[in-house]
């Protein structure tokens, strides 16, 4: 079977940044739905549509087509104060950002009585590398495609 909209692929992935640095040593299957759910980076996606099981390929990803750019707008400070006791750095929270969009900001220093944080992902504006396998490739459940992610052994449990 092919890889189109509404198939469950199951791969492992290797992915590396423009330094070498091993990000994801892809010895974890992984699944996801295909044909634009989000499950997935939008450019692993076109690499790997109309491939079949046993496929490999090697996909360097630019930001935009990765993680996105950093948006410096998501970069601010908050007063310690206003955080409850044991705010620690790699910690997360829920906010919203300038736009008034819910965002998911990391702790990324604690400098005295202030707080820095990030909403931007941690592998935004960052080049990278994938080194994909196809393991399978199966229909998707009407379930799957109804609630938009693959189910199952290497997806999504409920």
């Amino acid at each position: 079977m092919n890889i189109t909209k509404d198939t469950v692929v199951t791969l492992t992935f290797r992915a590396k940044d423009t330094s070498g640095k091993l990000l994801e040593d892809g010895k974890t299957p992984r699944s996801y739905l295909h044909g634009g759910y989000g499950n997935t980076l939008e450019g692993i996606e076109k690499a790997l549509e109309g491939q079949a099981a046993g496929y490999q390929v090697s996909v360097t990803l630019a930001p935009a087509d990765a993680f996105g750019e950093r948006d410096e707008s998501l970069v601010t400070t908050i007063p310690k104060t206003q955080f409850p006791p044991g705010v620690k750095v790699g910690g997360q929270l829920r906010g919203t950002d300038d736009q008034g969009r819910e965002t998911v900001f990391n702790v990324v220093k604690i400098k005295g009585p202030v707080v820095h944080l990030d909403g931007n992902h941690p592998l935004a504006g960052q080049t990278l590398q994938f080194d994909l396998q196809v393991l399978d490739v199966r229909a998707a459940s009407p379930e799957e495609v109804a609630h938009g992610h693959a189910h199952g052994a290497h997806g999504h449990h409920h």
